[in-house]
This record gives C-alpha cells, sequence and structure tokens, in this order.
C-alpha cells in the first residue's frame, strides 16, 4: 500500500515537470515570435505579412499619380490579355493625322471602362526611333470603344506608339497598363544624334536642373528644379493634377518610363524643386520629357539622363 503511495506520487511528480517544461517552451516560442529579426533568414519574410499602417496607405494616396502605377516597357501590344489594336500600319507624313485605335480586353471585345489617372482615362505617347518628335496626347473614345488620338505632323522614320490606361473593371481592373504598337512613316528618314547626358537644359527661357542618380531596376527619388532669369520659379500651375508630367524613353529600344510625381499640389503656386518617384529598369541613356504649365503656357523640356 505504502508502495502504491510513492508510486503514484512520483508519476504525479513527472507529470508536473513535463507540463512546467512545454509552458517554459511555449512562453519561449511567443517571445521569440514578437521579434523574428534575430533569426536568420527571417527578417523580409516577416515583413512580407504586414500591412502598411493606415497612415502609410493614406501618405501613398496623396502622392498624386502614385495611386495605379503601370508596369512593364510598354514594348509590347499585348499584356495580360489586353491588347492594342489598330487597322493601320502606316502614317502619313507633313500633315495632321488622326489615329484611330482600340483596346480589347481579356474576351476580345473593346474595353470602354477605364479608371482616370491623373485625370485622363488614357495618356498616348508618339515618339520616333531616334527619341524626337515627343507627343503626349489624351485621345477621345467612341460609344464602341474606338479611340482617336490627333497626332501633329509627323517625320518620315518608326514611330512608337504608347497607350496608358487602367481598366475600370474586368480582371485588370485598378492595374495599369501600357502597350504599344510601331508605326511607319513613309519618305527619307534622316536619325538625329541623341544630345549627351546633361543635369540642366532650356525651354522658354526656363531653365530645368535634374538632380539625382539612378540605377538600373533600383526604386530612386529624382530631384526637378526650375528657374527662369536666374530666380526660382514659384508659380508653376497644375498639369494632370501634378505640377510636372515626367515621361522617358530608352535609347535604342525606346522603352517607356512614367516618372511618378511625389510633390503634393496646393495651387498655382508651385515651384521650385519638385521630387518625382524613379524606377528606370535599364541601364544606358534615358531621354526625359518634362511638361509644365506657367501662365496657362505648357512647356516641354527634353534631357538625356545617363542611368547606370
Amino acid at each position: 500500500m505504502i508502495s502504491s503511495t510513492r508510486s503514484t506520487a512520483r508519476r504525479r511528480s513527472l507529470a508536473a515537470a513535463g507540463a512546467a517544461a512545454a509552458l517554459a517552451l511555449t512562453l519561449a516560442a511567443c517571445g521569440s515570435s514578437r521579434d523574428t529579426s534575430s533569426m536568420p533568414g527571417m527578417h523580409h519574410g516577416a515583413e512580407s505579412t504586414v500591412s502598411p499602417s493606415p497612415s502609410t496607405s493614406q501618405a501613398m494616396g496623396d502622392m498624386p499619380g502614385m495611386d495605379h502605377m503601370a508596369t512593364g516597357n510598354g514594348l509590347s501590344d499585348t499584356q495580360g490579355g489586353y491588347r492594342f489594336t489598330a487597322t493601320d500600319a502606316t502614317l502619313p507624313s507633313g500633315r495632321q493625322v488622326a489615329l484611330r485605335f482600340t483596346i480589347t480586353g481579356p474576351d476580345g471585345k473593346p474595353v470602354t471602362d477605364f479608371t482616370p489617372e491623373q485625370t485622363k482615362r488614357m495618356h498616348f505617347y508618339a515618339i520616333r526611333s531616334d527619341l524626337t518628335g515627343f507627343q503626349h496626347i489624351h485621345p477621345t473614345m467612341a460609344a464602341d470603344g474606338t479611340w482617336r488620338a490627333d497626332l501633329a505632323s509627323l517625320r518620315p522614320g518608326t514611330w512608337r506608339m504608347f497607350s496608358s490606361f487602367t481598366p475600370g473593371s474586368g480582371t485588370g481592373k485598378g492595374k495599369g497598363f501600357v502597350l504599344s504598337r510601331t508605326f511607319t512613316v513613309p519618305g527619307q528618314a534622316t536619325k538625329s544624334p541623341l544630345p549627351a547626358p546633361a543635369r540642366s537644359t532650356q525651354v522658354d527661357g526656363y531653365t530645368v536642373t535634374v538632380e539625382g542618380t539612378p540605377m538600373a531596376g533600383m526604386e530612386h527619388p529624382l530631384t526637378v528644379s526650375l528657374a527662369k532669369d536666374g530666380k526660382p520659379v514659384t508659380d508653376l500651375q497644375p498639369y494632370l493634377n501634378s505640377y510636372a508630367h515626367l515621361t522617358a524613353f530608352h535609347e535604342g529600344d525606346t522603352a517607356f518610363a512614367h516618372l511618378h510625381p511625389t510633390t503634393k499640389v496646393t495651387g498655382d503656386h508651385g515651384g521650385p524643386d519638385l521630387a518625382f518617384h524613379a524606377e528606370l529598369p535599364t541601364s544606358g541613356n534615358w531621354r526625359l520629357f518634362l511638361q509644365f504649365r506657367t501662365g496657362g503656357t505648357l512647356h516641354t523640356a527634353a534631357l538625356t539622363l545617363r542611368v547606370g
């Protein structure tokens, strides 16, 4: 009887010790889950499961042009089931021309529902293969989904036309797309040499300076400063819900990049410094086109930026 009592007590003691050990392990695991950065290889995994705080999301939403950022270099007429289609592959030279095209969706039908991006349902760009002749147009759409882009006179040569848009419904809803096609303008084509990389340029009496050293494939801030007659410009007017619109094209393949503005618009007194979010995917020379408005007039400045 005494032996049985001692055996029962011993079993109870072992069980209690096991429970205490299990509790200690559980507490240790809970404590370590609060800080995974000390565990090799766990830092990035932990960050990927954390949602942005409300303040962070709100701050990004306040940045003009950051709501629907397009991906890719735009060098294809098809992406994600969406296609840029046009009946003409040849355009006339020396006169204005209305280019008609459609954006078809994954179902093969013309898309008619688009979400405005920087106040426009579509941004349309034309650039010659030597990165001259830049045009930024906001085409109009008919009820059947046919778009019309009114192009200014085109010089002979090969041109690439880009369509930048965000579907308002369907499988691509809320996602930015940039699609393009090449067009031939008949005639004797003379290639213009690309101006050398420079930090500043002049247009209409304004001096435009770009600060920043972007690296290919990496996010990097760029700052654009404007001056006139040696004095900082502070009377920039809003243009497309920002104080400036910055587009870039890569030398050689005319790859597209839209550099998104991050300076908040606060009325008709922007400048002199404007911030942009730059992510240029390829090294080499990029031709930048900056559009800004003063006194109701739109100005376009161009310079070459070297990306390492």
